[in-house]
């Protein structure tokens, strides 16, 4: 067998990074893990401990205490623009990131129009001062307002009314007209497009549906990331994919990596996709499995200590199975693509260094690895893992631990 997981705890910061008072002061002081640990020092997360979680937090300081017995561990300055899940997820994979265009859907409203109505689509305005759009009264074209604003547009529909397909296809022309990082194409079932109008709010000079209060999200809920910029063939599931090695993506990541030669599962309850990455790895003897852990950043963005605790005590039980399926030549990744704060004063995700612990049962060391510069590390090191050549950006950390290195 010869298997590399990656589990990505989304949103679980390990202390604010060198730049946040030029990039980002709404985030000084921030660190997820730190406050988290300060409300809760009783918290249970053992086998992250054994791996080099509390560690990671205090890099490059060595400590006696909670040693990674397990492990290498280290921290990762991540390079992308702000603090994204999803150029945090490209970068995992592989990407080189690029600094985003940040506008309105105000600034592109006549381009988008135009496109609509040249591709058969009924379209009319709604708002006062500032627009959005419905687009055959089944789903509206608003700014993304539970992002950093700017970085994306949202197309969400009413399923029961409209299809994915057709939701995702107004996403793709949508995406030709803007410059946003982002368009994400999602919607639900059991909502109408009133439900949907009636979410719809103002935040600055932007205009949004307030996704989960206009219930998306309860059933059924379907969604995509179209990204700006991004070529997924330089990327670790394509590269895999040239070899006849498949790419399995699991929770948020399914949403928003492309993974055409690969299977992915939307999952969003932390014990359901953690239970799917038990059920691969005792199916599957070969292959790049990725989960994304969104709970934990859906408790940051609500600013709940607690709830973000218990989700990691979750997790923390499930990465111990994990880690007890594992063969010799497997590797097992735990990381994070940004921070998410619950006590830093705002909702949004924080400029933080990530962990990075790397186990293996036999074919690795343990200790501290050096810092790394970018999350494409990781998409390298799954690359050379399996012998795969690429063109990813990024470096492979492996050669630094292993034992055969």
């Amino acid at each position: 067998m010869k298997r590399f997981v990656v589990i990505v705890l989304d949103g679980l910061g390990i202390r604010e990074l060198p730049d946040v008072a030029e990039e980002r002061s709404q985030d000084r002081g921030a660190n997820t893990l730190g406050h988290i640990l300060e409300g809760y020092p009783d918290m249970k997360i053992p086998h992250m401990t054994q791996l080099g979680i509390k560690k990671a937090l205090v890099y490059p300081e060595q400590i006696k205490e909670d040693e990674a017995k397990e492990a290498y561990y280290s921290r990762i300055q991540f390079e992308h623009d702000g603090a994204d899940t999803f150029y945090g997820h490209q970068e995992i994979m592989g990407s080189k990131p690029t600094k985003p265009y940040r506008h309105t859907l105000n600034d592109y409203l006549d381009e988008i129009v135009g496109a609509l109505e040249s591709n058969n689509y009924n379209v009319r305005l709604a708002g006062d001062t500032l627009k959005f759009i419905v687009v055959n009264e089944v789903m509206t074209i608003a700014d993304n307002i539970e992002c950093d604003l700017g970085l994306a547009i949202n197309v969400t529909g009413a399923l029961d009314a409209v299809s994915f397909e057709e939701i995702k296809q107004v996403g793709e022309v949508v995406r030709k007209q803007v410059k946003v990082p982002r368009v994400i194409a999602f919607g639900g079932s059991k909502v109408t497009i009133t439900d949907i109008l009636q979410a719809a709010e103002v935040k600055d000079h932007y205009i949004g549906i307030n996704a989960p209060k206009s219930g998306v999200y309860n059933n059924n809920y379907h969604c995509v990331h179209l990204g700006y910029g991004i070529d997924s063939k330089k990327q670790a599931p394509y590269a895999l994919a040239q070899h006849g090695i498949k790419t399995y993506l699991l929770g948020k990541v399914a949403d928003i990596v492309e993974n055409n030669y690969g299977e992915s599962f939307s999952i969003v309850s932390t014990q359901k996709v953690l239970q799917k990455t038990i059920s691969l790895l005792e199916t599957i003897e070969e292959g790049f499995i990725c989960t994304n852990v969104q709970e934990t950043d859906l408790a940051g963005h609500a600013q709940n200590t607690k709830r973000y605790k218990e989700v990691l005590e979750l997790a923390d039980e499930y990465i111990g199975k994990i880690k007890g399926m594992l063969t010799d030549e497997d590797i097992l990744v735990v990381t994070a693509d940004h921070g998410n704060d619950p006590t830093i004063g705002h909702s949004k995700h924080t400029r933080e260094y990530v962990p990075l612990l790397v186990y293996s049962p036999k074919k690795i060391q343990r200790g501290m690895l050096e810092e790394q510069f970018t999350l494409a590390n990781i998409g390298a090191s799954v690359c050379d893992y399996f012998h795969v050549s690429h063109s990813l950006y990024g470096k492979s950390f492996l050669n630094s631990i292993s034992k055969q290195g």
